[in-house]
């Protein structure tokens, strides 16, 4: 259990015993893609793919980091807390610094982190080091920060010391997370509301592209820009329009003519997510899955065509899922250009449709499908250790 393999750790590495043990779960975001800077709405879920800690106050003035996957350490001083070379170790040093800027007073502490979140999958497991960490400090110190604003510390950690400019969705998933819910994010207000995920009736799997999101970055930020100036067009008739989450399609088609064909398309594709995301809750709520499943194809189709965020890979992977029997629906998940798809499959057609779509891709890709079955989870918490852990670490 990882749980126990990183409290041995601790002890190994510090020599007391008695850490506090966190978990901290990545994420799926079902539908609503590249809607959260434009405001919009999300939909995302914490799995059960999750990071573990042990987290100990010390009685100096460093904080000493472990990775356990790594077998890699950091070592700094509270008095000198900086961005290092380091840069897994950034990602826990930014959340120090964000409680910091918040004007709690950071003891010294001892913390080893390791899990089973595929790195480069799209499940965040950024987000998962963040919170988790946060969740663990917040308690050992005895701050009582809400968790919306854990949240917060977490994004704010990734923006200063991670460098990624990321949305909040993915620390809000890790941190507000149900079992068998979902949670729709209102990307503007920061209102949620769960809404029930059968996960008797259906499984999420992950379908590895295998294909690394190397143009993500430089065409993350061209996206932002096509929709800024979306905004831009509408705001000369429309003043109430502050994002794409103000626009309506009457309002695009209406002034289709002043629009060039790129930004057009971009912003009809993020008006058009945002509504499937609003029918894809009404479907969960009705435990309608093949309604849902039918919106999850139509964003595929939208990120494919007038998103163009996509790739061959993904849309294979789609492709083939469509041809499986107890799929209902699939699409790809994440900035694009690379990463997963996730698919709503029938309990009693994974092991089908993990053996079809996997020979589907090695016919045509000529490499090995990777997939990854998950629950929906409870989000943020302390772990439970179930045995005793043994002193000589087995």
């Amino acid at each position: 259990m990882p749980a126990q393999a990183v409290a041995t750790a601790f002890q190994r590495h510090f020599g007391y015993t008695a850490p506090l043990l966190v978990r901290a779960p990545g994420r799926v975001n079902l539908i609503g893609e590249h809607t959260d800077y434009n405001l919009g709405f999300v939909l995302p879920a914490a799995i059960d793919k999750e990071i573990y800690f042990a987290v100990g106050l010390n009685s100096g003035s460093e904080i000493r980091l472990v990775s356990h996957d790594l077998n890699d350490c950091c070592t700094v001083a509270i008095e000198q807390l900086h961005r290092t070379d380091t840069q897994w170790a950034n990602y826990l040093l930014g959340v120090a610094a964000q409680l910091q800027k918040r004007g709690i007073v950071l003891a010294g502490f001892d913390c080893v982190f390791g899990g089973n979140i595929p790195v480069g999958a799209g499940m965040s497991s950024s987000a998962a080091v963040e919170c988790g960490l946060a969740f663990a400090l917040d308690k050992l110190l005895g701050t009582n920060i809400d968790k919306m604003t854990l949240a917060h510390v977490a994004q704010k950690a990734e923006h200063e010391y991670a460098g990624v400019m990321c949305g909040l969705m993915d620390q809000f998933a890790s941190l507000f997370g149900r079992p068998s819910e979902v949670v729709r994010l209102d990307c503007r207000s920061l209102e949620y509301e769960y809404f029930p995920f059968d996960t008797q009736a259906s499984r999420i799997v992950l379908c590895n592209s295998g294909v690394k999101h190397s143009l993500a970055d430089s065409e993350y930020n061209k996206r932002r820009q096509e929709c800024e100036r979306g905004v831009h067009i509408l705001q000369q008739h429309y003043p109430q329009v502050k994002s794409l989450r103000d626009a309506t399609l009457e309002q695009i088609e209406a002034h289709r003519g002043e629009f060039d064909d790129i930004t057009y398309r971009r912003c009809r594709y993020v008006v058009e997510e945002n509504q499937r995301v609003l029918k894809a809750c009404d479907d969960l709520a009705r435990h309608d899955l093949a309604a849902f499943g039918q919106e999850m194809y139509a964003s595929h189709a939208g990120l494919r065509d007038d998103y163009e965020v996509s790739c061959e890979e993904l849309d294979a992977l789609v492709e083939a899922a469509q041809q499986v029997p107890g799929v209902f629906g699939a699409r790809m998940m994440g900035g694009g250009f690379g990463g997963c798809t996730i698919n709503l499959v029938a309990p009693d057609q994974v092991d089908n449709f993990i053996r079809q779509v996997g020979a589907a891709y090695q016919q045509r890709f000529g490499r090995e499908l990777e997939t990854y079955q998950t629950s929906i989870v409870n989000g943020v918490s302390e772990a439970i250790v179930s045995e005793q852990v043994a002193p000589n670490g087995q």
